[in-house]
């Protein structure tokens, strides 16, 4: 009979009658394919690597069968899958890395996403307590990956949650559960939108600060959920139109949403402040007490959004919270006190005597203690022991004359007071004395080295007259 099928080109494989040694060499080289190559060689049955590494493929020797990659299908209101992920941004004209957190509800696809510039427990707490709210309730478990931010301890399905996260899903009514190590594929409708805000979102964007980053984030999940996107292979599926049959699903919200914090204990320094994640935030010098705010321990509440000082149950301050790690010095215009101006330095007892000597004197005991610094100690001593030492006239002019060419050198002061005092106080040579010679018949009389005339010895008599 006559077929319109090409026959198939059968013919037997250089290795099909070694099946059992290959899977044998295979076992004992570890899968080392290259040495396995080599001991076929050295059993008389020289082979190509390519052609051994296809036989081994096609009779599946040394590698397990690959299974279909499936696909997960999810009922309205079933599941929620929250994740983060790092996203370098230019914020403020500086290039900067944010952790970019997500929560997507599995059967719409609704969306919503917030940027931190780290994110801990308390960050995690607080973005799923504002994301929870915008998506209009939670989902019956909510696949996390096994990050310790929600983690205590255990892995997959046998992870436990955290205290503060376990109080958290209670409150909204769903639990935590945590995909097996390596299966990214389980949290796959989470990690794909990172991927949209990286090309979608960010480019063609400034911002000038990340609230600014996050206000713009917010209004563009609200246009992506309310617009056509392709989903499972099908284009202008709508989230909000799948949304409207998960709505009523989901788990209501809870009738006071109570604001996330975190306290900390802290004590108010020498200058009024407590420290808080490298910032300064300053308290008032009074409590509501009365009694004095330095040195006592406050309690600090921390939200995203304030910095509130606490005394028991008195709010003693609150300040918005700046960006951890900055290092800035924050104060209250109504904690601006004495305690932060710079106190003027009272001048010396020895000042206030210049001054009220003359004003000269006390012009340049001013000048001498603004260049000095402080209250001028030593110069201003100085220039006391010489308004005491010398006459207050000479003093005086050589004052002015130092005053008018800006002189405060107290060493050369003092020789221009000495030059005005030395012909009126002192009996001092205009002229050095002149050299006396002794007359021819004056006998010279011996001197030692120190100038002063020489004794006649003890044991030398003295020459008798006219000898």
């Amino acid at each position: 009979t006559k077929s319109l099928e090409v026959p198939k080109l059968e013919r037997p494989g250089q290795l099909d009658e070694h099946l059992e040694l290959v899977r044998e060499l295979v076992v004992v080289c570890e899968g080392n394919l290259v040495r396995v190559g080599e001991k076929l060689a050295d059993e008389g049955i020289p082979t190509g690597y390519s052609t051994l590494t296809r036989f081994c493929r096609r009779h599946g020797i040394g590698r397990k069968p690959k299974p279909p990659a499936g696909r997960y299908v999810f009922e309205p209101g079933e599941e929620m899958q929250h994740d983060t992920s790092p996203h370098d941004v230019t914020i403020g004209g500086k290039r900067m890395r944010v952790q970019c957190a997500s929560l997507v509800l599995c059967y719409s696809r609704r969306l919503f996403a917030r940027a931190y510039r780290r994110f801990r427990r308390f960050e995690c707490r607080a973005f799923l307590t504002e994301a929870i709210p915008y998506l209009g309730g939670a989902a019956s478990r909510c696949i996390v990956d096994n990050t310790s931010v929600v983690r205590a301890h255990g892995t997959g399905s046998d992870m436990v949650p955290a205290a503060e996260m376990l109080a958290l899903s209670k409150r909204f009514e769903f639990d935590f559960v945590a995909h097996a190590i390596g299966d990214a594929n389980r949290s796959a409708r989470v990690e794909g939108p990172f991927y949209f805000i990286e090309r979608n979102f960010y480019p063609g964007r400034t911002f000038t600060s990340l609230d600014d980053l996050n206000a713009q984030l917010r209004a563009w999940c609200d246009k992506v959920n309310a617009g056509p996107r392709k989903i499972d292979g099908q284009r202008d599926v709508v989230p909000m139109e799948l949304y409207a049959a998960e709505q009523h699903l989901l788990s209501p919200l809870p009738l006071h949403i109570p604001t996330v914090y975190e306290l900390h204990g802290r004590r108010v320094d020498a200058e009024g402040y407590v420290n808080l994640h490298t910032n300064r935030y300053s308290v008032p010098s009074r409590l509501p007490n009365g009694e004095t705010a330095v040195g006592r321990s406050l309690e600090v509440r921390e939200t995203l959004d304030a910095i509130i000082v606490l005394d028991g149950h008195d709010e003693v301050a609150r300040h918005a919270r700046v960006e951890s790690g900055l290092g800035k010095r924050i104060t209250l215009e109504a904690h601006r006190d004495g305690r932060w101006r710079k106190r003027p330095v009272e001048p010396s007892r020895e000042e206030r005597l210049l001054v009220a000597a003359a004003p000269e004197l006390g012009e340049l005991a001013a000048r001498l203690r603004k260049r000095h610094g402080g209250q001028g100690l030593r110069p201003i001593r100085r220039l006391h022991r010489m308004y005491l030492e010398y006459p207050t006239t000479c003093l005086l002019d050589a004052v002015r004359t130092a005053l008018h060419y800006g002189l405060l050198d107290l060493g050369r002061l003092e020789a221009m007071t000495l030059e005005r005092i030395r012909g009126d106080f002192f009996r001092l040579p205009v002229e050095p004395p002149l050299a006396t010679t002794p007359a021819p018949d004056e006998p010279h009389e011996e001197e030692h080295d120190d100038g002063r005339r020489a004794a006649p010895a003890a044991d030398e008599p003295e020459a008798p007259p006219g000898g």
